[in-house]
Order: C-alpha cells, then sequence, then structure tokens
C-alpha cells in the first residue's frame, strides 16, 4: 500500500479527504492496531508521510507503534 491508495481508504471509510498527512499518519496507525495493513505496509506509510512532513506529536513518541517497530 502507498499513499495514494491509503488516501482513497481514508476518503472511502471517512467521505472526506484527509486535511493534512497528520491525519493520513494517525488513520495508518489505527488501520495497522487493528490488522488492517501490514506491519511492512505500515513501516513504508511512516516513512513516506513523515518524508512529506507527517509528526508523531512529542507526547505520544514514548508509547507510540512508531517507536516500538522500529521505523
Amino acid at each position: 500500500m502507498n499513499v495514494h491508495e491509503l488516501k482513497k481508504r481514508f476518503h472511502q471509510l471517512r467521505d472526506y479527504t484527509p486535511e493534512n498527512v497528520n491525519e493520513l499518519l494517525d488513520f495508518a496507525k489505527k488501520a495497522y492496531i487493528h490488522n488492517e495493513i501490514s506491519s511492512t505496509d505500515y513501516r513504508n506509510l511512516v516513512r513516506e508521510l513523515e518524508a512529506q512532513g507527517a509528526a508523531v506529536p512529542e507526547s505520544y513518541k514514548d508509547s507510540s507503534l512508531h517507536d516500538s517497530i522500529n521505523v
């Protein structure tokens, strides 16, 4: 899965376009937690979204999946 496919899935499920890459990052994290995407897809999406400016809020970094799967 790539970011384009993630945006399409987001729009299909939420019926609106994400406002920013952080919203997509949250969506990808929830999809990973619910086993809707693989760990490989999740890691790739995080890399792509971070390259586009997405960031995990500082308050969530200690317990986020971002750190625990060695992205």
